[in-house]
């Protein structure tokens, strides 16, 4: 037994077990369940919710592989993660946790898209792109299973088992935190993790993923019919005035119940027109155009590259705005 396990308390040595190859280890990871709670008790922790990729981790018999969340090598998608790893000094370890790309100090999907779908050593490194490998869980070391011991426990061993020099990073958490203060400092959200849980290989309640969301007004522009059984409409398209142009910013499909997607077909069909009235080019089927004259909140996540909406909800629509001053709003102290 290593020395960093010799430092468990005996009650916790006794859930180590002899680990299978790292590889099976890291083939099932954990995974959060998406949740709308808010109160938690002092039997959670919480770590930032980070918009990336997941990445596995396995070092043993002298070399480190990199695997997706499938089990697919990335070895060469991220070779500089790759050499962090082989130069740590700990040689029998199995990590999880998510490789990122920031811009303006934020996590970035749109820009570590950029390097996802390289599986070249030399177009990673020559991509402009840098990314960050922040590290949350510890399921091997030296040797022994580690899945079955607390979460603090394992995080505990994980911080002083590697060096994070860039481009790896150790996940802190809070033994408190609110998801208010978190949104409010741009973060996608938290993920909260039961203190005591075990590392379990599948979706777990144990973890739960605590979205931020963010409000937009947009001015509906169109709608597309419904598919099976659903009544109204599919998804209303949306936009938002750039000057004189309604700018297409996406469709809108959820967030409806049956009777608001009645009631607003209704009010949909009275005001359709011939002419697409966005500026920009939709590429959608069965599309209905409507004159721009409803104005509908909604909560999305983050606006990408190409300026749309990510995962935009349908929150209601609004009666205190003019459609024509309906712009796109940005978070303070951005352009």
């Amino acid at each position: 037994m290593s020395g960093l396990l010799e430092t468990l308390p005996e009650e916790k040595r006794r859930l180590l077990r002899e680990a299978p190859p790292g590889e099976r280890l890291a083939a099932e990871p954990m995974r959060a369940q998406l949740s709308d709670r808010r109160e938690f008790d002092d039997a959670w922790l919480f770590e930032r919710k980070l918009d990336g990729v997941r990445l596995l981790a396995v070092r043993d018999s002298g070399r480190v592989r990199l695997l997706s969340r499938t089990g697919k090598r990335l070895d060469e998608t991220y070779p500089e993660v790759l050499e962090a790893l082989q130069a740590q000094e700990c040689a029998d370890f199995t990590v999880d946790g998510e490789v990122v790309a920031f811009s303006h100090g934020r996590t970035d999907f749109s820009r570590l898209q950029q390097r996802m779908q390289l599986t070249r050593a030399w177009q990673a490194r020559s991509s402009g792109v840098a990314v960050t490998y922040f590290l949350f869980d510890l399921l091997r070391l030296d040797g022994a299973d580690l899945t079955q011991l607390p979460l603090r426990a394992r995080k505990s061993l994980l911080r002083r088992a590697l060096d994070f020099d860039s481009p790896l990073r150790f996940t802190a958490h809070r033994n408190t935190a609110s998801l208010r203060e978190a949104c409010d400092r741009g973060w996608e959200g938290l993920i909260a993790k039961r203190a005591d849980g075990r590392y379990l290989g599948r979706r777990s309640s144990d973890w739960l993923k605590l979205k931020c969301e963010r409000g937009q007004e947009t001015v509906v522009g169109g709608f597309t019919e419904p598919a099976g059984s659903r009544a109204g409409f599919g998804a209303l398209l949306v936009g938002y005035y750039e000057g004189r142009k309604l700018r297409y910013a996406g469709k809108v499909g959820t967030g409806y119940s049956d009777r608001v997607l009645r009631e607003l077909r209704a009010r949909l069909d009275a005001l359709e027109c011939a002419r697409s009235p966005f500026a920009d080019p939709v590429r959608e089927r069965g599309v209905h155009w409507v004159r721009p004259a409803l104005v509908a909140q909604v909560g999305f996540t983050e606006w990408t590259r190409d300026g749309f909406l990510r995962h935009p909800r349908y929150l209601g629509l609004r009666d205190d705005k003019r459609p024509q001053d309906v712009v796109r709003e940005q978070p303070d102290g951005q352009a």
